[in-house]
C-alpha cells in the first residue's frame, strides 16, 4: 500500500507557473504508474498526465506543450510542472498510484489561476 500527499498547489495569475509534488510513503514505489488528475467544481475528474514506472508519458491534449510530468524513484515524489497557466485549469489537482489493478489517491491541492 502507498500514501500520497500533495503538495505545491496555490494562487497564480494567467501565464504563471506552479510545480505539484506528490509524495509517496510505502514501499515499491518505482513499480507504480503515477498520475496527476485534476477535478473543477461540478465536473468529473480527468487526467491531466501520467507517467509509467519506465517513463512513458501521457498528456491530455489541454495540457501539451505547458505542462510535464517528472519522477524521482529515489526521493519517492511524482512532479507536475505547470507553465502558462490558464484561468481552465483551476481545480483541486490529485495524485494517483496505480499498479496491479490496485489504485491509490492522495488528497489533493488546488491550484486556482486568477489576476
Amino acid at each position: 500500500q502507498v500514501q500520497l500527499v500533495e503538495s505545491g498547489g496555490g494562487v497564480v495569475q494567467p501565464g504563471g507557473s506552479l510545480r505539484l509534488s506528490c509524495a509517496a510513503s510505502g514501499s515499491g514505489f518505482s513499480l507504480y504508474a503515477m498520475g496527476w488528475y485534476r477535478q473543477a467544481p461540478g465536473k468529473q475528474r480527468d487526467l491531466v498526465a501520467r507517467i509509467t514506472r519506465v517513463g512513458t508519458e501521457v498528456f491530455d491534449d489541454s495540457v501539451k506543450g505547458r505542462f510535464t510530468i517528472s519522477r524521482d524513484n529515489a526521493k519517492n515524489t511524482v512532479y507536475l510542472q505547470m507553465n502558462s497557466l490558464k484561468p481552465e485549469d483551476t481545480a483541486v489537482y490529485y495524485c494517483q498510484a496505480t499498479r496491479m489493478g490496485n489504485t491509490y489517491w492522495g488528497l489533493g491541492t488546488q491550484v486556482t489561476v486568477s489576476s
